[in-house]
């Protein structure tokens, strides 16, 4: 979640999100038009580009040097591609090809699949485990797990009752998160042991299609956003028994009562009773457009970020510890000139309180990459793992130079 990849009718644009105030455009192409896929590992300089000139194909470049690394081409039309340090992975409406990302070669085609007209498919950017999620239904909520490094079914979860519409790792893939066509519940499952850990209510009012769903960097926070204006934020926390017998407000006495309730009542209902509400929100400006979210962690403090499909950055602060109406800081578009809009409310919002900021300094919550599990700054350099120079490469390609494998988080 540190850089923003953006397809145009013109060709492609990079972007680094690493200050608020300022966007930096790190590539601009145009030898492809109408680009409908881009997606970048990581902040190297390997993208892989589909166009819809030629959607069956597949583009590889070294963008800084200028080279193509190499390009596949596919039965039919490609509908999304999913990448790591270890695995690159091409969706079809019926099949799933898995490459070996260091030399390009094919190492698995997944036949067969059911029909996935939207080419859903959730990759671990954690190239330890590097899990792959896919419906395992066209009429039901079923996720086929597949792991992408011993090429091999891990485990199939039943989780919803009707169609797939989201599935999202979080960034160690030992959580998987997913939606239903009807958006209404949200749910977290362990990996790759496929049990649920947690099941949020989006809202009961209105069906609604889930684009995006996300966790943050540190798997404490879960966003979803849809075709609404409302975008929502979970808190991934377990309620304990360790609170006062007696709870002092009377909120706490009802939730205590409520609690108590849910033994004597059918499993729907106290499930639905014990579903946690959204931790934080957004109210976007528009609604009906598709957009990508992400929260991540810029210049030492929690972000959400909302890409719009008609070129528009909303960047917003998110309040770690008491959540609530997320503040819209500002508003960059990504077409055009390049030059960024201003928001007008920048000089009306006052200032960050001191307890958000001290909350968020407190760096005991937010696990450093090192800590991670699957996870090292060199991007597993020091173990042999830099992709060499390529057998389809006009030249040396080597994505160990200019930072390419940063830290994962800011």
């Amino acid at each position: 979640c540190s850089s923003l990849a953006i397809g145009t009718t013109t060709g492609y644009r990079l972007f680094s999100l690493s200050s608020v105030e300022q966007l930096d455009q790190v590539h601009e192409s145009n030898e492809i038009p109408d680009v409908y896929i881009v997606e970048r590992l990581f902040s190297s300089s390997l993208v892989v580009v589909v166009s819809h000139a030629k959607p069956q194909q597949m583009n590889v470049y070294h963008f800084k040097k200028g080279t193509e690394i190499c390009n596949y081409s596919y039965s039919s039309k490609i509908l999304s591609i999913r990448l790591n340090r270890q695995r690159l992975v091409v969706c079809l409406e019926e099949s799933i090809y898995i490459h070996n990302i260091k030399d390009m070669k094919l190492l698995k085609t997944i036949m067969d699949i059911p029909p996935n007209t939207t080419g859903l498919c959730a990759l671990s950017i954690n190239h330890a485990n590097s899990y792959l999620a896919y419906p395992g239904s066209a009429t039901s909520g079923e996720i086929a797990l597949y792991d992408g490094n011993t090429l091999k079914t891990a485990c199939t979860i039943p989780a919803h009752d009707g169609p797939l519409a989201a599935l999202a790792f979080n960034s160690t893939g030992s959580k998987l998160a997913s939606a239903s066509e009807k958006g209404t519940v949200i749910r977290v499952f362990s990996i790759p042991g496929g049990q649920k850990l947690y099941e949020f209510r989006r809202g009961m009012k209105r069906y609604v299609n889930i684009s995006s769903l996300v966790f943050s960097m540190d798997s404490q926070f879960l966003c979803a956003s849809s075709n609404t204006e409302t975008v929502h934020i979970f808190k991934l926390e377990h309620l304990t028994d360790s609170r006062p017998e007696e709870p002092p407000t009377w909120s706490g006495y009802m939730g205590k009562m409520f609690q108590a309730a849910t033994n004597y009542l059918p499993a729907q209902v106290s499930g639905m009773m014990s579903q946690d509400r959204a931790f934080a929100t957004v109210r976007l400006n528009i609604s009906g457009q598709r957009n990508i979210c992400a929260l991540s962690t810029i210049q030492k403090l929690p972000r959400l970020l909302v890409t719009t499909s008609d070129g528009h950055l909303y960047i917003y602060n998110l309040d770690p510890q008491d959540g609530g109406e997320c503040v819209l800081i500002k508003n960059h578009s990504l077409l055009g000139s390049g030059k960024m809009e201003e928001n007008k409310e920048n000089d009306l919002q006052p200032p960050v309180p001191q307890s958000y900021a001290a909350t968020v300094a407190r760096q005991s919550t937010v696990p450093s990459t090192s800590t991670m599990p699957g996870y090292s700054e060199d991007g597993g350099a020091l173990r042999g793992e830099v992709i060499p120079e390529h057998e389809f490469a006009t030249g040396p390609v080597c994505l160990d130079d200019e930072n390419e494998f940063p830290p994962v988080s800011i």
